[in-house]
């Protein structure tokens, strides 16, 4: 896979960038938009590069396209014009951006390469989703592909594609099976990562460009840790 960085700036790394788009690899502890914590938020910090790269006066336009969650790393695209922002939007709605995702479980799953369908119910008051085998009351349906791609000394590399985008999905799917993410001590993992972060890692995108019609394929280069490291 090719990974290429082109800007790595105020620890932003900058992967694709042109006239409408920006995509950049997050860090773990970054969120992408503002919350009630008032931390300053990856969207501010794309504004900013933005602004001192092309010495852009007053405001600098910026739409948020999709999220990560906190502890995760990986790509997120930002929309650079307001023409750019409705397309990406509807290619996100209409499942036509390919995006896949690398997780670390300690556990063994019980496939090779598996469907996962389950039922999502939210509890807002503990920010944690539960998986149900059958449909519940205000429950979403949420699907997943998942294959093991790598075997390690202690741990398995899982690619995984959603189907559906849920809270917290991927966490609290893999967790179902009896493979916790490492590092997430919220669904079940039995200790934290030194940085807090979860071993989830928005890996690939593919899409096609919203505004020039040109396929775009990105990889984002992983967490500089000996187990991530073991992985390639």
């Amino acid at each position: 896979m090719a990974e290429k960085i082109l800007s790595h700036k105020n620890n932003l790394q900058v992967l694709f960038e042109d006239n409408h788009i920006i995509v950049v690899n997050k860090r773990a502890g970054d969120i992408v938009q503002g919350d009630k914590t008032g931390d300053k938020p990856l969207s501010d910090v794309v504004k900013e590069y933005i602004k001192d790269k092309y010495n852009k006066p007053g405001n600098v336009y910026l739409g948020t396209v999709h999220r990560l969650d906190r502890p995760t790393t990986g790509l997120v695209i930002f929309a650079k014009t307001s023409k750019a922002l409705p397309r990406l939007n509807k290619l996100f709605a209409s499942k036509d951006i390919n995006k896949t995702y690398w997780a670390l479980v300690k556990n063994e799953p019980p496939k090779n390469e598996d469907t996962l369908v389950h039922w999502l119910k939210k509890n807002p008051k503990n920010n944690k989703s539960k998986a149900y085998t059958k449909e519940v009351s205000e429950s979403k349906k949420a699907i997943l592909h998942y294959k093991i791609l790598k075997k390690l000394d202690n741990y398995y590399l899982l690619e995984v594609n959603l189907e559906t985008g849920r809270h917290h999905q991927i966490r609290v799917q893999l967790s179902s099976i009896g493979c916790p993410i490492k590092g997430d001590l919220k669904y079940g993992f039995d200790r934290s990562n030194k940085d807090a972060s979860i071993s989830l890692h928005a890996r690939h995108i593919e899409f096609i460009h919203p505004v020039k019609k040109e396929p775009i394929a990105i990889d984002a280069p992983l967490p500089n840790d000996a187990v991530w490291n073991a992985c390639l």
